[in-house]
C-alpha cells in the first residue's frame, strides 16, 4: 500500500526513526483542507506508545480537516545543514502516514500526560497535573501510524559506513 524508499541506503533503521521522532518537537501535519486543498499545520507533538499526538483547539481548521478525511501525513525535520559548496543540505526526517482522531477516556489521559512531559518536563509534578486536570476546552489529537519511515542524507549514511 505504502510506496518503499527509492533511495533505500538511506533509511533509517526503526531505532533512528522513532529517536528522531522523540527529539523532535513540531512536526507539520498535512491533511485535506477546505474545498480539497491541501492543508499542513505546524503542530508541537509526541510521539508516544507508537502514535503521534498533539493538543488542539475543539474548532477550528485542523479538526474540520480530520472530520473531513481522517487521514493524514506527518512529518517533522530532524536536521537541515546547508553545504553551499555541494549545492545541496545534510538532512535527517521522517515522515508518517496514518488516520488522525480525537483522543478519549483513558488515552486523552496519557498521550496529555506524556505531552506535558515533553514540554514542561522541569515544572513541578503539581503544576503539571493541574494543567491535565483543569483543561476541559481541548482535543488530543492521536494519529494511527499506519506507516513510518525515517531517511537521511547520503553523507550521513557513509560517514556512519566509515566508522566500521
Amino acid at each position: 500500500m505504502f510506496r518503499e524508499m527509492r533511495r533505500n541506503k538511506q533509511l533509517l533503521s526503526t531505532e533512528d526513526t522513532i529517536a528522531v521522532m522523540d527529539r523532535c518537537t513540531s512536526g507539520v501535519m498535512a491533511c485535506y483542507g477546505d474545498e480539497d486543498y491541501p492543508y499542513a499545520v505546524p503542530v508541537s507533538f509526541v510521539y508516544f506508545n507508537d502514535k503521534i499526538y498533539f493538543h488542539s483547539a475543539k474548532i477550528g481548521h485542523k479538526v474540520d480537516a480530520i472530520y473531513k478525511n481522517s487521514k493524514v501525513s506527518f512529518c517533522v525535520i530532524d536536521e537541515d545543514t546547508i553545504v553551499s559548496e555541494k549545492y545541496t543540505s545534510f538532512f535527517r526526517s521522517v515522515i508518517a502516514f496514518g488516520k488522525a482522531r480525537i483522543a478519549e477516556g483513558d488515552e486523552f489521559l496519557t498521550a496529555f500526560k506524556a505531552i506535558v512531559e515533553k514540554y514542561s518536563g522541569e515544572q513541578p509534578e503539581e503544576a503539571k497535573l493541574k494543567e491535565i486536570t483543569g483543561c476541559s476546552h481541548s482535543y488530543i489529537i492521536a494519529i494511527d501510524v499506519d506507516h513510518i519511515t525515517g531517511k537521511e542524507a547520503i553523507e550521513y549514511v557513509r560517514e556512519k559506513e566509515n566508522k566500521l
